[in-house]
């Protein structure tokens, strides 16, 4: 599927035609999907509808918008423009119609949640869970991944981002912060060498979370900042395999406590080195705009608010005012 240039534009000859919202959100699916049958599913209709309905807007626009090959499917330059043209026209109508539902204040419909994979499966799920059993007329399309997922293209209602933000020019609300420390399963510390101190660590089994690179720990302690440059006993790309493989007393892991702290309550992990760790990670709630947020967007908002700073576990200093990213 090729890309679409935002940067680039181009000019559509003037035409009397009537706008159909239904069809240009069809043409916006197939372009953002790079396929009939993916877009099909997500109108919840089928591919042969999804392709007549795109063929009837080349029809009436006069203009070939999609290029069609058995192997691919690509944007011509007329569609790319039509396509970003329809994004705004689509923007608008969603934002006039969530200015309408806002007098209502009634959470409904379907809300469109995205979060990391780890953070999203071990605290937004709760999250959405309580929300659900608050808002009945809502239902939730929730998609986890490490991808940075861009919002206004793909139709997200609410992202959940654990990091620095980017800038944007998108709105967010901090909800807090998620905050670390070091564990080891209480067997391991009883059998290894004396650990008092953060130079300790390089005479310990670490385990390690790294994507690429050298993985080494940069911790903190109020004004003291240590480096940990000592290799590994295993170096994971998962945050819960390096507690799974300190769970199962094979060295000393730096965890969220959110992750940890559970485990620390039924005995299976140890919190070494208190006070020791990496710089706590700011949590944000990121959505399109503030100032036409609509009910089930700013109910959900409020509610991860909520449940962030009841955690202990998190332990987030929340702030409440929405900031633009």
């Amino acid at each position: 599927m090729e890309l679409i240039n935002g940067a680039k534009s181009y000019t559509l000859l003037s035409m009397n035609t009537s706008i159909d919202l239904p069809e240009m959100r069809a043409f916006v699916a197939v372009v953002t999907d790079g396929s009939f049958t993916t877009a099909a599913e997500r109108l919840g209709t089928d591919k042969a509808r999804v392709s007549r309905i795109v063929r009837r807007m080349e029809e009436k626009l006069g203009a070939r918008l999609l290029t069609r090959s058995t192997r691919r499917l690509s944007v011509t330059e007329i569609g790319r423009d039509y396509f970003e043209r329809a994004m705004c026209i689509l923007t608008a109508a969603e934002a006039a119609e969530a200015a309408v539902a806002q007098q209502s204040r009634e959470p409904k419909g379907l809300l469109r949640v995205t979060a990391g994979s780890e953070f999203g499966t071990m605290v937004v799920d709760g999250w959405i869970a309580a929300f659900l059993r608050l808002a009945p007329n809502v239902t939730v399309e929730a998609e986890y991944t490490n991808r940075l997922v861009d919002i206004i293209h793909e139709g997200i209602d609410v992202a959940i981002r654990v990091g620095a933000l980017p800038d944007s020019g998108l709105s967010a609300r901090k909800l807090g912060e998620v905050v670390y420390g070091l564990y080891a399963a209480p067997d391991y510390l009883r059998r290894g060498p004396m650990l008092s101190a953060v130079n300790d660590l390089t005479h310990h089994d670490l385990i390690m979370k790294t994507s690429r690179g050298r993985p080494n720990w940069m911790l903190v302690n109020g004004p003291d900042t240590e480096t940990v440059t000592a290799a590994p006993r295993v170096a994971v790309n998962s945050t819960i395999a390096a507690r799974n493989l300190a769970l199962a007393g094979l060295g000393i892991a730096q965890l969220p406590r959110f992750m940890a702290e559970p485990h620390v309550g039924n005995g299976t992990l140890s919190c070494v080195l208190p006070g020791w760790a990496e710089v706590p990670a700011p949590v944000h709630a990121v959505f399109a705009s503030s100032r036409y947020m609509d009910p089930k967007v700013r109910s959900f908002v409020d509610l991860s608010l909520s449940a962030f700073n009841d955690s202990e576990a998190i332990h987030g200093l929340p702030t409440r005012q929405a900031s633009k990213v």
